[in-house]
């Protein structure tokens, strides 16, 4: 389902991604049983992290900063984390799928972009982003890419990217029942946390859709 180029390989030594195929979802606007272990969850990182500099000194999310910083970003989940560890922010309610993937990612820091699987056009494509490639974002405006970036693309077009997020077209909605789920980690995280991260993402879905079934869960690296 995933290929990746000679020039991803070349261009981030060390880096890897995770893609998870699931069937069988759905994705409802309200899951009691998600809210509870969304409440374990923010209660879980308000305990872990104590103050920031215990956050920042976490080696993942060092990794990427590093990453961002060349891009002279920040690195959007670890704000998100802040709000929820020292803010008192609450995990929004937004969509079963999506909730499932945000609340891993606070959990363990990973970056992670979903898509319903009946709207792309296989087989996707890990690469380096041109510059003068464009794409449409979930709000609907068309941005062109950072030269470098990580970038995944199907036949039709570009669907995610590190720093600028995924796609409208193939975003999950209310409909979808069948997700694909794609990590991206940059130099220095170890492949064996991206696949304990996807494990995670299934856990929380089983909680709302106990018939998801796993068709696919990998981790490829340069």
């Amino acid at each position: 389902m995933l290929q990746v180029s000679e020039a991803w390989k070349q261009s981030y030594p060390g880096a890897g991604v995770g893609v998870m195929l699931l069937d069988q979802v759905n994705n409802p606007t309200i899951s009691e049983a998600l809210e509870t272990e969304k409440r374990r969850v923010e209660t879980e990182l308000r305990a872990k992290f104590t103050d920031r500099q215990m956050l920042v000194s976490s080696p993942i999310l060092k990794a990427y900063a590093d990453y961002y910083k060349q891009f002279s970003k920040t690195y959007h989940v670890q704000q998100q984390l802040e709000s929820v560890s020292f803010k008192g922010k609450s995990i929004p309610a937004v969509a079963g799928l999506v909730e499932a993937m945000f609340m891993a990612e606070l959990n363990n820091c990973l970056l992670t972009a979903g898509h319903d699987y009946q709207t792309l056009k296989l087989p996707l494509k890990l690469d380096v982003a041109d510059p003068d490639e464009r794409y449409v974002l979930m709000n609907g405006k068309e941005q062109a890419v950072k030269s470098g970036d990580m970038r995944i693309n199907d036949a039709s077009g570009i669907i995610s990217s590190i720093i600028h997020g995924p796609d409208e077209r193939t975003r999950i909605t209310a409909n979808t029942q069948k997700v694909v789920y794609v990590v991206y980690a940059p130099p220095g995280i170890a492949h064996e946390l991206v696949l304990q991260h996807l494990t995670d993402i299934h856990g929380y879905v089983k909680l709302f859709a106990p018939g998801v079934q796993i068709l696919e869960q990998l981790v490829l690296g340069s």
